[in-house]
Order: structure tokens, then C-alpha cells, then sequence
């Protein structure tokens, strides 16, 4: 274990424990939720009746609970309104790492597992806070000049929250790590950073006349590290984490 439990870390059990390679394992919220909120795509696992099952989706952080949503339809959303155990999952690619020796062929990563039990937001502030949320969360302040969900829209989205109960980090970050005589070898090695970066933005072609990009959208720019404006954001809309 890379730290002792305290009240900013999660705890450690048989399910969320590091076990291989223990070094690389992280409890602390800082480290985990920093991970979470560099992304706005998780899996969510599940079991219906025995059955496995592995669910891409939008999610967010507010401390230490998560949120994600979908249509009041789908399989996931119906199972985990009965208050289902899930595991929540994210993970990063940093880079590919080329060493000398096929056993030692890499990846530089950060990754996280979430554990706790779903349940269906039924409170009707929590859920027109999560409507809101679910937009603000990543693009501060857009919903102020949004036209209105509908009572239809709003009806045909679910809404699930999870209470992080545990959490574990892992993360690699060291590149080529060969055995030390391979190093003597006359083989090629190397790291290929991975990065998500934002494309110049493409205005709709049915834009109004004198419709332009707001200044609030600034962060989301041709260039810029994905990771990078979504936790700028997430710090906008919620300055204490």
C-alpha cells in the first residue's frame, strides 16, 4: 500500500486493494479524484441475474460521489435503480513504451476503480440539479442560456448516483524499464506519449446570424490537452473538489 488510510483517502479492502505491483496502487482522494476528472468517460460493471455486463458512459464527480445517466429505458439504468453493487472504471493511456525484451513491452497509464451501490436519483431537486449538472460540469455555465428541458426530455433520462464507499489508483510512469544487462543490447527502445487533444471547433452550419462562440467555451481550444479542460472546468463549477 502506498499510503495509510486517513480521512482523505479511500479504504482499502480485498476488492480494491493493489495487489501486483502494490507500489503503483494509490488510496488518497487527491490522487483519484484527480483521475476522474480528467475524463467525462467511465465503464460501469454490473451482473443481471448472473450475468456480466460492461457499460460505457458519461459521468461526473461531486466529492465523493459519482453520477452518470442514460435513457429510463436502458438495461443498466433499470437494474441499478434496485440499489446494485457496481464497479465504476476509468482509465488513461499515456503512452507506449517499446523496451528490448518482448516481457517488458509496456504502457504508461493511470487508472481508476470505483466501488459502492447505485441507486436511482428520485429526489426532484437532486435530479433538476443533476440536469443542469451533467451540462455545467464540463461547459461552466452553458445551461443559463439554454432553451429549457422539456417535461418529456426530462422524463425520458434516469439519473444514477453512486456514493464512492471504496477507490483504488494505480498509475505507471516511467517509460523503458529493461532488465539492466539488456540495456548493453544493440536494440532500439522508446516511449510514445498518447495525448487526446482538441481539434479547432466546427460552428454549426445552421447558426443564426450573429450567433458566436462564447467567451465560456474559451477552454475547449484548438491545441489543448482534453484532460486539461475538463479539470479546469470541473474546478469552475465546483471550486472546493
Amino acid at each position: 500500500m502506498s499510503q495509510t488510510e486517513s480521512p482523505n483517502s479511500y479504504p482499502t479492502s480485498a476488492r480494491n486493494q493493489v495487489k501486483r505491483r502494490h507500489d503503483r496502487g494509490f488510496y488518497d482522494h487527491e490522487t483519484v479524484h484527480r483521475i476522474l476528472d480528467s475524463s467525462m468517460l467511465c465503464h460501469v460493471s454490473y451482473a443481471i441475474d448472473g450475468q456480466p455486463y460492461c457499460t460505457p458512459t458519461f459521468f461526473w464527480r461531486e466529492g465523493t460521489r459519482l453520477y452518470w445517466h442514460g435513457s429510463s429505458a436502458s438495461r443498466m439504468l433499470r437494474n441499478q435503480t434496485k440499489g446494485e453493487r457496481v464497479c465504476l472504471t476509468v482509465a488513461h493511456l499515456d503512452s507506449l513504451v517499446l523496451a528490448r525484451c518482448g516481457f517488458n513491452h509496456s504502457a504508461d497509464y493511470r487508472a481508476v476503480m470505483a466501488f459502492g451501490t447505485a441507486y436511482l436519483v428520485t429526489d426532484p431537486a437532486e435530479k433538476e440539479r443533476a440536469v443542469i449538472a451533467m451540462v455545467d460540469r464540463f461547459f461552466p455555465d452553458r445551461t443559463a442560456s439554454l432553451r429549457a428541458s422539456s417535461t418529456q426530455e426530462i422524463k425520458a433520462t434516469s439519473f444514477i448516483a453512486m456514493e464512492i464507499e471504496e477507490a483504488s489508483a494505480k498509475i505507471r510512469a516511467k517509460g523503458v524499464a529493461d532488465d539492466d544487462e539488456d540495456y548493453a543490447l544493440p536494440i532500439y527502445a522508446e516511449r510514445i506519449p498518447v495525448r487526446t487533444v482538441l481539434g479547432a471547433p466546427e460552428p454549426c452550419a445552421r447558426l443564426l446570424d450573429g450567433v458566436r462562440r462564447p467567451a465560456t467555451l474559451d477552454g475547449y481550444s484548438e491545441g489543448r490537452l482534453l484532460e486539461d479542460a475538463l479539470r479546469d472546468a470541473y474546478f469552475v463549477e465546483y471550486p472546493n473538489g
